[in-house]
């Protein structure tokens, strides 16, 4: 980490460092937000053991892919990029490869079988990345997937990847303990421990004074975070003071354990975007007690109804998994119809796939044929973006506040942003640029895009 002296204050550098005297590392992410800050983290302790950054893999001493094993088409995706990387060492023998995250944790010493990986390290283990990484140099095998009670990288300081600056992630938790039914994270990522959060307020102003405009903070259950005295919606309280002119933003929470006090505080301060990710997984209780979900339908209907409440103009998005075990006709009617009566404004949805040693590969049978996990899932897709379109459809003619995170994929001379409720809005470039913060007026609408136009340019 570099230290610039700006004449005012001390900024410290969390960009990459590029540098062709330094042996180089490429490194591709899968997954979810928490890989993508676990990469920022692993180019922080690279970094600092002497290498610098490439994105091209043809100039790396030193190729990492960072995995994902919540679902198995993206461990297969990482099996394919393998035997890209097996071509790549063919070319150059002296390049060492190495599988770093959730599926080093998983598949552990039979990714070393395979004699393309020469380094596999689990998500509690980065630290002992350059050690490893040395090992291969003399053509040994470096492995350590050792899960730990209390790491959290707390006192590593990431290097952001973000290309535009924007906006960041600050992980304030790591692990779960709510071991779903579904769910590999337990086993890979270990049980819950919360960052102190000093630390989490000394990432934060680093990104304040590096000039991002949001964060977001990460944790597997984000409402379980506990510190000494600091709950979670004490440190969400605490992050919005510390930053005001910073959005910030939330994810994961869990149904169960959101809390009321969670809410208040994001309806108290202005700067917390009005926007929940709370998946449900299943409308189905009998469905939600077989996921080991801890809460029924009604459960879930009646946080929805209270988020309403407490932040009328909240918008809600979720996860939703069609055909998990036993799930019956009822059961998927019963998703279809919770949709609709929470009227969702996004969902990620996914068809069930068994993964290796959790309680449902070890305790039932994935007996929904694939073909009818397929025709539910459709119906999920289908009815998901009519709700999508109608809460856009909503947004049309309203004046709507917009970060611009990036220049549009479909033309140069758009920018794209989002509203504090998570929605993508595209908008002609203007005199705007990237980082600015514009009213927006609605004009039109697609199920993922809200269109306009910037009607008095920059707010701040």
């Amino acid at each position: 980490m570099q230290a610039a002296n700006t004449g005012k204050r001390t900024v410290i550098s969390i960009r990459p460092v590029f540098d062709s005297d330094r042996p180089k590392v490429y490194l591709e992410t899968y997954g979810c937000q928490m890989n993508v800050n676990d990469s920022e983290v692993v180019v922080a302790i690279m970094q600092k053991a002497g290498y610098s950054v490439t994105k091209n893999i043809g100039d790396a001493n030193l190729i990492l892919i960072n995995t994902c094993s919540v679902r198995d088409n993206a461990e297969q995706r990482v099996w394919g990029r393998l035997e890209y990387f097996r071509q790549e060492k063919k070319k150059r023998p002296n390049v060492s490869i190495g599988l770093i995250g959730c599926m080093a944790e998983r598949l552990k010493e039979s990714l070393l079988e395979n004699n393309i990986v020469d380094v596999v390290v689990g998500p509690d283990a980065y630290r002992e990345l350059p050690k490893l990484v040395e090992k291969t140099e003399s053509g040994q095998k470096g492995i350590n997937v050792l899960l730990s009670r209390d790491e959290t990288y707390s006192d590593i300081s990431p290097v952001r990847l973000d290309k535009t600056g924007v906006t960041a992630f600050i992980s304030i938790m790591r692990g779960c303990n709510n071991v779903c039914a579904f769910c590999v994270v337990p086993y890979t990522r270990g049980g819950e421990r919360s960052r102190n959060p000093e630390t989490v307020l000394r990432e934060l102003k680093e990104l304040s004074d590096n000039g991002y405009r949001e964060v977001t903070l990460l944790g597997q259950n984000v409402d379980s975070y506990s510190w000494k005295d600091v709950t979670f919606a004490g440190l969400l309280a605490m992050v919005a003071e510390s930053a005001p002119e910073m959005r910030v933003r939330f994810s994961t929470s869990h149904p169960r354990d959101m809390t009321d006090d969670v809410l208040k505080t994001m309806a108290k301060y202005g700067n917390i975007c009005n926007y929940i990710h709370l998946p449900v997984q299943s409308g189905s209780s009998a469905i939600l007690q077989s996921m080991n979900r801890k809460y029924t339908r009604e459960e879930y209907l009646q946080r929805i109804k209270t988020i309403r409440e407490i932040m009328p103009d909240c918008a809600v998005s979720t996860d939703i998994i069609a055909g998990f075990c036993g799930e019956t006709q009822k059961d998927h009617e019963d998703t279809l119809s919770l949709m609709r009566e929470v009227g969702y404004d996004f969902a990620y949805m996914f068809k069930y796939s068994e993964r290796p040693n959790t309680k449902a590969a070890r305790h039932f049978k994935d007996d929904v044929p694939e073909d009818v996990k397929i025709r539910r899932l459709t119906e999920i897709i289908e009815l998901q973006s009519e709700l999508s379109l109608t809460s856009h459809k909503k947004d049309v003619g309203s004046i709507v506040e917009v970060l611009v995170e990036d220049t549009s994929k479909r033309s140069e001379n758009d920018l794209c942003g989002r509203t504090p409720q998570n929605k993508t809005v595209v908008f002609p470039k203007g005199n705007n640029k990237i980082g600015d913060l514009v009213k927006i007026k609605i004009t039109d609408c697609s199920q993922a895009t809200l269109k306009g136009f910037a009607i008095s340019g920059l707010l701040t």
